[in-house]
């Protein structure tokens, strides 16, 4: 299950250092231009909350869900350390997420491992209130050029997988993700793909 996976690798993943700080830094800074003192927040996939944790000072409350139990473990212990209230870690799927009224849903890196995409999406906006504005960022295939370490991965992935060392993955082209985006009752009201090596898909979207 994806919960047992994550759960796997959950100390591995805290102690690995963001590749793209600048990239990372520029998504934190995009996402809490769209953010007010009162707003309640869902992230879904938070791994171990750093981003969470990061954003708590633009929300008044923000849910950190994930399926995976060690993973929320690490993000309450991080927000104990820190002292962070207004973070609450909860164990939840994508496509089930905890049944609030949200003013924002956040999802990043998220969205290309969730196996019912429409599913997720339809639950995200059954969550928000109108208006609500969700925010994600999400891994898109490369279109331009021969990406030799992309065409690795990708051939490799099934004998993973079958092994239990890699996770479900999606490969939706940028256009392919916008379309699914909007068919789920949103507008899109800023895209922008970056870093300009290895890039991700960064939207904002209203609900409609």
């Amino acid at each position: 299950t994806a919960a047992k996976f994550w759960d796997g690798v959950a100390e591995k993943y805290a102690r690995t250092p963001i590749k793209d700080m600048d990239s990372y830094e520029h998504t934190l800074e995009r996402t809490a231009s769209y953010l007010k003192k009162t707003d309640d927040v869902l992230e879904l996939g938070c791994g171990t909350g750093m981003t969470a944790l990061r954003l708590s000072p633009y929300a008044d409350t923000i849910t950190a869900s994930d399926v995976s139990p060690c993973m929320l473990a690490v993000g309450q212990k991080s927000a104990t350390e820190q002292q962070i209230e207004n973070v609450a870690f909860v164990q939840a799927d994508a496509s089930r997420p905890p049944s609030w009224s949200y003013d924002v849903v956040l999802a990043f890196n998220v969205l290309h491992l969730v196996e019912d995409l429409n599913a997720a999406l339809a639950s995200v906006h059954e969550v928000m209130k109108p208006g609500g504005l969700f925010i994600s960022k999400t891994f898109c295939p490369p279109q331009r050029g021969i990406n030799l370490r992309f065409q690795a991965v990708r051939l490799a992935l099934p004998v993973m997988q079958l092994l239990g060392k890699a996770p479900f993955v999606r490969f939706l082209s940028e256009a392919e993700l916008d379309a699914t985006v909007e068919r789920a009752g949103f507008e899109i009201v800023e895209c922008d793909s970056f870093p300009a090596r290895d890039a991700r898909r960064f939207l904002v979207a209203r609900k409609i």
